[in-house]
């Protein structure tokens, strides 16, 4: 069984969704669309924070160290390099790579993580498209 709520405002719209959220309704039984963004449904229906951002840690901690590990390695690699009696395997240098690696990283993980935690791309939305044009809608699924 499945219920839609279709609103012109946002102030009735999100007057049910306090309504349905108190009788019980959460983030995984309510989907909502709205023509922009809308602070504080997230507060009503207490969605939990995003995982996202462990995707982006491990990501950029990740592309931190093979960054310095590259840069050390190719170091150790030619050691008849002349460094003009600079030692080898110098820190402030190194980290202009690993920097930029993190960055790599981190945001091509992220965008992956993004997707993968968004359920994109969904072949249910371009089969089935759903326009509400500039009104706001609730959609509850499976309510008992």
């Amino acid at each position: 069984m499945s219920e839609r709520y279709i609103f012109d405002d946002q102030e009735s719209f999100l007057a049910k969704l306090k309504e349905l959220a108190s009788a019980g309704a959460d983030w995984k039984t309510v989907q909502v669309r709205t023509p922009y963004p809308v602070h504080g449904m997230e507060a009503i229906l207490k969605a939990p924070r995003s995982g996202l951002w462990k995707f982006t840690a491990a990501a950029s901690s990740a592309g931190f160290l093979s960054g310095l590990a590259f840069t050390i390695y190719t170091v150790r690699d030619w050691p008849q390099l002349i460094t003009g009696g600079k030692p080898m395997v110098s820190l402030p240098p190194f980290t202009i790579i690993a920097f930029e690696l993190t960055i790599l990283f981190g945001s091509v993980v992220s965008f992956l993580g993004y997707l993968f935690l968004s359920g994109q791309p969904s072949l249910k939305n371009i089969l089935e498209p759903e326009e509400y044009g500039n009104r706001f809608a609730i959609l509850m699924e499976g309510q008992k």
